[in-house]
C-alpha cells in the first residue's frame, strides 16, 4: 500500500512513535470481546503508519446466518464515509475550473431557484404551522459540500420539518440521482443556506452536480477519476455476481434499523447516493485515506492541487464564516469541518481530551465504519464493521485504542 512519496514523508516524521505491540493487542482483545459477548458478528481493523500497514487483523465473521469468517476482502456498507469520495470528486471538478463553489446549485439543477426555506411558528391558537419563506440566498455548490445548505435528513430537526420529508415519501418506487435531486428540491430547506451546519441529503444534491458537470453517471465518473487511478476494485454502489455477494458483511439479526437500511439500498438499485451508498473494503479505504494523508497525492498521481487539497482539508465553518452549530453537530467537540470531512482545530472542551492530534481528519458512518488521517503521526486507521446498535459505544473505544497504542 505504500506509495512513491512514502520514503520521504517517513523520513520527514521519523520522530513519530511506532505503536507499542503490548498496547495494539489490548484493541485485539477489545474486538474479541465484542465478538465472543454477541455484540458484533465481526469486524476488520487496520492501522497503517508511512505507508505500511503495522496492523491488520479479521474478528469473528462476516454473517452469523453464513459463518464465512471476516477477511480484509469482505465488503462492506460505508454509508456516509461514500461523503469524502464525492467530495473530492466535486474538488477535482473545482480544481479544474469546470464548477465553482460559489455557483447556485439552481444553475445545474434548475428547481433549486424555487426553493423555500421553512420557518416554524405560533399563532395565537398555538398550533405551530411551517411558514415558507425566501432564502437570504441561494444554495451553494461551497453549502453542498460543507452541510450549511439547510437540506436535512427526515430524521434530524424539528418536528414540522421531518414530518414534512416523511411525508414526502422520497424514497418511494425507482428513482435515479435526477429525481432523487429533484425531490429534494420540492423540500423545504430546514434552516436559511449558510447558517447552520446541518447534515442531511445535501452531498446526494452534489452527486447529481457532478454527473451534470461531468456528462457522465456518478459511478462512472468515481470509477474513472478515483476508484481505478487508486485500485479501489471493490468499490461500488451494486454488488457483482455470487462470489461479490458471499464477500458481503451483514449486521446482527435484531439490528434492524441497519438491516432495513441494506434492503432498501438493495431496492433502489438504481440509486447511485452520493451521501451514503457505496460500498467497499477496507484494503481499497485505506488507499484512499493514504492519499488524503498524502495531500491529495498517492503513487506518483496527484489528485487535486495543493491549494484545493488545502481548501477541502481546512475549517470552512469557524469562526468568522456565519456558521452556527447545535445538538446535530456530528463531527464533534474540538472539530471543525471542511469539504467533505472533519478536521481537528483545538483539543477540545472534555478534560481530559478525547484521544487525536489538531490536523487530524476524520469521518464515520451509520454502520459504524470509520476512519482517520492523522499526518502528525503519518498513520491512517480504519474500522470496517457493520452495527448501528453499538457504533456510538464501539467507534469511541476504537479511536482511544488506537492513539493509546502510540503514546510513549
Amino acid at each position: 500500500m505504500a506509495g512513491s512519496d512514502v520514503p520521504a514523508r517517513a523520513q520527514a516524521n521519523a520522530a513519530a512513535p511506532a505503536p507499542s505491540p503490548v498496547k495494539l493487542e489490548r484493541l485485539s482483545q477489545f474486538f474479541e470481546n465484542e465478538v465472543t459477548t454477541g455484540k458484533l458478528p465481526g469486524a476488520v481493523v487496520l492501522i497503517q503508519q508511512h505507508g505500511v500497514p503495522v496492523y491488520l487483523k479479521s474478528f469473528g465473521v462476516r454473517d452469523v446466518a453464513t459463518k464465512l469468517p471476516m477477511t480484509p476482502d469482505t465488503i462492506f456498507a460505508i454509508h456516509s464515509m461514500t461523503k469524502p469520495i464525492t467530495s473530492l470528486a466535486a474538488m477535482m471538478l473545482i480544481d479544474e475550473g469546470k464548477l465553482a463553489l460559489a455557483d447556485p446549485v439552481s444553475r445545474y439543477i434548475p428547481a433549486f431557484a424555487d426553493t423555500k426555506v421553512g420557518v416554524e411558528s405560533k399563532p395565537k391558537d398555538g398550533n405551530p404551522i411551517l411558514e415558507l419563506v425566501p432564502p437570504i440566498r441561494p444554495v451553494t455548490i461551497e453549502d453542498l459540500l460543507r452541510h450549511t445548505s439547510g437540506i436535512t435528513y427526515e430524521y434530524i430537526g424539528s418536528e414540522l420539518i421531518m414530518k414534512t420529508y416523511t411525508d414526502a415519501n422520497i424514497f418511494e418506487g425507482h428513482f435515479n440521482n435526477t429525481e432523487f435531486a429533484e425531490r429534494i428540491a420540492r423540500l423545504p430547506l430546514a434552516r436559511q443556506p449558510g447558517t447552520l451546519w446541518r447534515y442531511g441529503h445535501s452531498t446526494d444534491v452534489l452527486g447529481r452536480v457532478i454527473e451534470i458537470v461531468s456528462g457522465k453517471s456518478l459511478y462512472h465518473f468515481l470509477k474513472e477519476r478515483i476508484l481505478d487511478p487508486l485500485g479501489m476494485t471493490s468499490t461500488k454502489f451494486v454488488l457483482q455476481g455470487a462470489a461479490e455477494a458471499a464477500r458481503m458483511a451483514e449486521p446482527l439479526p435484531d439490528d434492524t434499523v441497519l438491516r432495513m437500511s441494506g434492503e432498501e439500498r438493495r431496492r433502489h438499485a438504481e440509486w447511485e447516493s452520493a451521501g451514503g451508498g457505496l460500498l467497499s473494503t477496507i484494503t481499497d479505504y485505506a488507499r484512499f485515506a493514504q492519499m488524503l494523508l498524502g495531500g491529495g497525492k498517492l503513487d506518483g498521481k496527484q489528485y487535486l492541487s495543493p491549494a484545493a487539497f488545502k481548501q477541502m482539508t481546512s475549517d470552512q465553518i469557524g469562526p468568522g464564516s456565519g456558521v452556527g452549530r447545535d445538538y446535530y453537530y456530528f463531527p464533534g467537540d474540538g472539530f471543525g469541518y471542511g469539504y467533505g470531512l472533519a478536521v481537528r482545530v483545538e483539543p477540545g472542551n472534555a478534560k481530559p481530551p478525547p484521544a487525536g492530534s489538531i490536523g487530524e481528519l476524520k469521518w464515520d458512518s451509520g454502520s459504524g465504519t470509520y476512519f482517520g488521517v492523522d499526518p502528525k503521526l503519518d498513520m491512517v486507521y480504519i474500522l470496517m464493521e457493520q452495527t448501528q446498535l453499538e457504533r456510538s459505544r464501539i467507534t469511541p473505544a476504537f479511536k482511544a485504542l488506537v492513539y493509546d497504542a502510540f503514546e510513549k
